[in-house]
């Protein structure tokens, strides 16, 4: 065989090696591009806001705007009783995977813009829990669930807000008797007790007048409600209502039913600057008071001793 013969035989299988090289590097995909496409499915992971407790919250808490804060959370992972902003929807439990991811999608531009308009008009579904008391201790980062708080008007709101060792009495009132109806929920108030002086033990006779006293019975009361609200509205200057629920000790309870049974009670305001002094019936009590009668000059009169 002649050596040009040759020579052309190995240029065409070396040609036809790198040919097979290069089809075979072209059929399979690099390593880089496997991995961005790895990073692009977790980075789509469809992710929720949830709603969770900013710092540790203990039992008997209100809350405030302060106490929560939206996390994202996968939305696989979002159970039933967290609280969400509703951006995102939730697949419903029982409910196919594929299904769920197909409806799971993120929300878009329009919807994202809308959604934080409508939050910053009215707070969101957060302001729906603003004021609500923590019934179970919540540790910072937890999801807020409605078992561990009670909100304002569901059952049990009362018992939650009331402090530790302390009970709700309500007493019968009226706009004169409330301050024309400034006291609102979460002030301090004196209760004043007035009651009229019996004088069948000294032969009053039918023309003489009935006379009067006055004592303060509590001294720096919480006011719990008004009627049945817990809280004014926003731009609320007055509540007017038939009754106010009062936060006093089992003892103050009990002297203050006694009140109510003597005569009318009056709740009288007392000065943001001026609650910090103690709290709960006047040790001294009510003043007890008695009728004389003097005579003077032949003319009975009768005089009111305290």
């Amino acid at each position: 065989m002649k050596p040009a013969r040759i020579i052309v035989i190995c240029v065409a299988a070396v040609a036809a090696i790198g040919l097979a090289l290069v089809v075979r590097a072209m059929g399979s995909p690099s390593r880089e591009p496997a991995a961005t496409a790895v990073a692009a499915a977790v980075e789509a992971r469809p992710m929720a806001r949830v709603l969770v407790a900013a710092q540790d919250l203990q039992a008997g808490r209100r809350l405030e705007e302060s106490d929560l804060d939206w996390k994202d959370w996968p939305v696989d992972q979002v159970a039933s009783a967290y609280i969400t902003d509703g951006s995102t929807p939730i697949p419903a439990a029982g409910e196919p995977a594929d299904e769920g991811a197909d409806k799971a999608k993120p929300e878009g531009a329009v919807a994202a813009v809308t959604r934080v308009a409508t939050n910053l008009a009215t707070g969101g579904a957060k302001a729906d829990y603003v004021g609500s008391v923590v019934r179970e201790p919540i540790f910072a980062g937890e999801p807020i669930i409605l078992r561990k708080i009670v909100r304002a008007g569901d059952s049990g709101y009362m018992a939650a807000y009331l402090e530790p060792g302390m009970r709700a009495m309500a007493i019968r009132v009226t706009v004169e008797t409330a301050a024309g109806g400034f006291i609102l929920p979460g002030d301090r108030v004196d209760v004043v007790l007035t009651r009229e002086t019996t004088l069948a033990n000294l032969g009053a006779s039918e023309g003489d007048r009935s006379k009067f006293t006055s004592a303060t019975v509590m001294q720096n009361i919480k006011v719990l409600a008004i009627d049945q609200s817990t809280r004014a509205g926003d731009d609320a200057q007055t509540v007017i209502g038939a009754t106010a629920t009062l936060e006093v000790g089992p003892r103050d309870a009990e002297a203050l039913a006694l009140a109510k049974s003597e005569g009318e009670l009056s709740l009288i305001l007392r000065s943001y600057a001026d609650t910090g002094g103690p709290s709960g019936r006047v040790s001294a009590g009510p003043r007890q008071s008695s009728a004389v009668r003097v005579y003077r000059g032949g003319a009975p009169e009768v005089v009111v001793v305290q």
